[in-house]
């Protein structure tokens, strides 16, 4: 942070002796080497701009006056020099436009004439408002920001020598905006011309109202990070606690190549009815060393493509990853706190909604990297036939709360625009979201940022979908009450854009509006159906009056989506999410083990509908182990014969667990990574099982219709629906087409069901394919058991899957 100046700062221009007076009533600049401030008011031809302090006739040294944000811009100058270095020398951009003068000491004294100084070779004029952020321009870089309610706006460029010796500059360039020529409505804007196409950092100061009772957040102490910054600077390693408090300033590339995405390249544009969502997290899917992979790229955008061989064989064709905008993993570590041992690993924190987060670039090669690297894995994953659709937060940001604020951007842009305050209690933050603050996503300047976002990750990194995050709180207005017909939620079902688009909502928020199969949907919102895994869960641990409502459920629950054009796959059908338990860890505890995260284990949900089978957490007892082993085959085969779409975790594959922990956003370490070797120790057993179920439904177009299940679609083998005490459900779906019906029957009593089979299709005979309760590789068996009885034995616990063939 730069020190106040009492003293007024004049700036001479050659051939001119009067000081011009600066247009911000109160502000804060440091004089040393390469700090100099201009004045956007100034004529717009080329100058020879120096600072004069006007402090007592004082000669002031770097050494006095340096500071820790100083620097921390230091380093990032040369981070920055370094990174455009990697960037051509990997990608092979072409060369572009480099600042060949290094800026020299602005050591002033009061009384002399002839002032010491620096040439500094930029050129301004007025600029445009649109677009928002960082452009080319013709002539030269544009700068334009949304600020209505600041009364001074001061453009910040951090600016190094690269054509001599490439020292790298000790402070800030900062150019303060004239409102009366660099405003357009609520846009402040200029360009500047002299700098390189790429590499260099920005921000802004941006101050106003004081009156934090009436909403006002501004401190122009703070340099800002551009909302719109379509790349965004910040530590380069994952987790370098030593840079815990780096500062994230924005920064672009106007200098690569464009990117090639190959001549035979295309969308893989899945059908909604195909698809089947693995969720799973950048970082934590390789970072672990059991990965096999180079340590540089472990927990990167290039780590992922290294494991797509595993995705396929897994069967899956959509991936939904966890946050991958940039955010600060280290929030927790900024004060004192019980949190403050932990690394947010899940990335539910957003500083920017542009940007890739840089940090999952490999070999910590920073934004420009991670901008590239991403465009790779997407396109790897698009030629593998999978989708990408992306989980994100446009409900809260980083920038915390009342007691503890965190300003880096929004807040002190302009927080009463961008949040949900309540006015009547002294402008606090209202917190639907659970983090402290809520974005004030109906306002009409916040929704274009977020369409423009949206838009932005279709059309420059051609994500398939997205997954939005306690989607309710968009349904809110700017006082946080529901709306009926929320603008933000049917603009992004209208856009032309977003059309092509898988779009799913999370639907419900901290604030208690749970809209489950009442989410604004305009036929296009599918939903996390929360519904489902609850049912499903309740129905397989044994609870009682489950029945009916475990059939509606893995019929697509047409009682919450059956309404205008809605279709079964508007139903996210889900067992396990990133937040709650794992499958292993659902069938392995009653109740949640979150001590390891700090706040005396009241985190976490507590109605988390698991049962541990007798034992609670790790046993050595083989009929508990045979029962959990049965119980994640039962949870994963209803999974993938219900109608709808189904999600699954990854880690679940193999079991993994994370010894009881329902809410391990914190944890960097094997809690959430995927462990490699354990998927290989049961590869012929859980996993194989997994992958089959995955692959059955896939060349099965009865179990992923278009539409809702008729009475000619299922038979139901029930004549006891009203039987509180039932907990067994068998049914036949029919095949019109070809014949080939395919029984079900799913037991959770705790003892045997003998169960009448009714009799197969003409001229075809059944065949046994699952049934859970057998060891691998008799659990599944693709080509099915020839089955000619009556009935059959289920056991406790275990269901049965059978198809009619010649």
């Amino acid at each position: 942070m730069f020190p106040s100046i009492s003293q007024m700062e004049s700036v001479l221009l050659p051939g001119r002796t009067q000081a011009i007076k600066h247009p911000c009533s109160s502000f804060s600049s440091l004089s040393c080497r390469n700090n100099v401030r201009f004045l956007a008011s100034m004529p717009s031809s080329t100058c020879r701009l120096r600072v004069l302090r006007n402090e007592m006739g004082l000669r002031f040294s770097k050494a006095k006056i340096a500071s820790g944000w100083q620097r921390i811009i230091n380093k990032a100058c040369l981070d920055s020099l370094l990174l455009s270095s990697l960037v051509r020398e990997r990608y092979m951009v072409k060369p572009g436009n480099v600042f060949g003068h290094s800026v020299e000491e602005s050591l002033v004294e009061e009384k002399v004439t002839p002032m010491l100084g620096t040439d500094v070779p930029l050129k301004y004029s007025p600029g445009m408002a649109f677009p928002l952020g960082a452009s080319e321009a013709e002539n030269g870089i544009n700068f334009a920001i949304f600020s209505r309610h600041a009364s001074c706006v001061t453009l910040c460029l951090s600016i190094f020598g690269r054509e001599k010796s490439q020292e790298i500059c000790d402070g800030m360039v900062e150019i303060a905006l004239d409102p009366e020529k660099n405003k357009t409505g609520d846009v402040w804007h200029i360009c500047v011309e002299g700098l390189s196409r790429s590499g260099i950092l920005y921000g802004y100061r941006i101050d106003g109202p004081q009156e934090r009772e009436q909403g006002h957040g501004f401190d122009n102490s703070i340099v800002l990070l551009d909302p719109y910054a379509k790349l965004v600077f910040g530590r380069k390693w994952f987790g370098d606690v030593a840079n815990k408090m780096s500062k994230f300033l924005g920064t672009y590339d106007f200098e690569s190549m464009p990117f090639d995405w190959g001549p035979d390249y295309k969308l893989p544009n899945i059908p909604e009815t195909d698809l089947v969502i693995y969720e799973m997290n950048v970082r934590a899917f390789t970072a672990d060393e059991s990965s096999g992979l180079d340590p540089e790229v472990r927990g990167s955008y290039l780590g992922v493509i290294e494991k797509i061989p595993h995705l396929l064989e897994l069967g899956i064709n959509a991936v939904e990853l966890l946050p991958v905008f940039e955010f600060d993993e280290l929030e927790f570590q900024r004060y004192p706190n019980p949190r403050d041992h932990m690394i947010n690993t899940w990335g539910y924190s957003t500083l920017n909604f542009f940007a890739p987060m840089s940090r999952y670039a490999s070999a910590g090669g920073g934004p420009l990297v991670a901008s590239h690297e991403f465009k790779q894995m997407v396109k790897a994953l698009h030629n593998a036939g999978i989708e990408v659709i992306l989980d994100v937060v446009y409900n809260h940001t980083n920038e915390a709360n009342d007691r503890h604020p965190y300003t880096s951007s929004f807040r002190g842009i302009d927080n009463k625009v961008y949040y949900m305050l309540d006015l009547d209690n002294g402008a606090k933050y209202l917190n639907f979201s659970g983090c402290g603050n809520t974005l004030n996503c109906n306002h009409p300047v916040v929704m274009e940022l977020i369409l423009d976002s949206l838009r932005h990750w279709v059309n420059e990194y051609h994500v398939d979908g997205f997954r939005f995050d306690l989607a309710s709180i968009l349904c809110r207005g700017t006082d946080g009450s529901p709306l009926n017909s929320p603008p933000l939620v049917k603009a992004i079902a209208k856009d032309a854009v977003l059309s092509r688009c898988k779009i799913i909502a999370e639907p419900w928020d901290c604030g208690g509006l749970y809209l489950v199969g009442n989410f604004p949907n305009w036929d296009r919102w599918a939903e996390w159906n929360g519904k489902y895994r609850d049912d499903i869960r309740r129905f397989m641990k044994g609870d009682c009056g489950m029945k009916g409502t475990f059939a509606t459920r893995i019929s697509g629950s047409a009682d919450l989506y059956q309404v205008n054009k809605r279709k079964p796959y508007h139903s996210i059908n889900f067992v396990i999410a990133h937040d709650g338990f794992t499958l292993c860890d659902l069938v392995s505890y009653n109740f949640k083990h979150n001590d390891a995260n700090g706040e005396g284990g009241k985190d976490g949900s507590n109605d988390n509908f698991s049962w541990n089978c007798g034992v609670e957490g790790e046993t050595d007892d083989v009929d508990v182990i045979g029962l959990r082993s049965r119980q994640m085959k039962n949870f994963h085969l209803a999974l993938m014969i219900s109608q709808g779409t189904p999600m699954m975790l990854m880690g679940d594959e193999y079991g993994h667990t994370r010894n009881g922990n329902n809410n391990s956003y914190g944890h960097d370490t094997s809690i959430n990574h995927f462990q490699w070797k354990q998927l290989e120790e049961r590869r012929g057993g859980h996993f194989r099982f997994f992958c089959e179920m995955i692959k059955f439904r896939c060349k099965h177009p009865m179990l992923r219709r278009d539409r809702f299940l008729t009475k000619s679609d299922v038979a139901w083998h029930e004549d006891n629906w009203s039987n509180h005490e039932s907990k067994f459900l068998a049914f036949t779906l029919h095949d019109d087409q070809f014949g080939g019906d395919i029984y079900l029957a799913f037991n959770a009593h705790d003892y045997y069901v003998k169960a009448a089979v009714p009799s197969p299709p003409h001229k075809k005979r059944w065949h046994r394919v699952v049934d859970t309760n057998l060891e691998s590789p008799k659990d599944f068996v693709l080509e099915g058991v020839p089955f000619s009885d009556t009935s059959y034995n289920i056991a406790s616990y275990s269901a049965v899957l059978l198809e009619a063939k010649p």
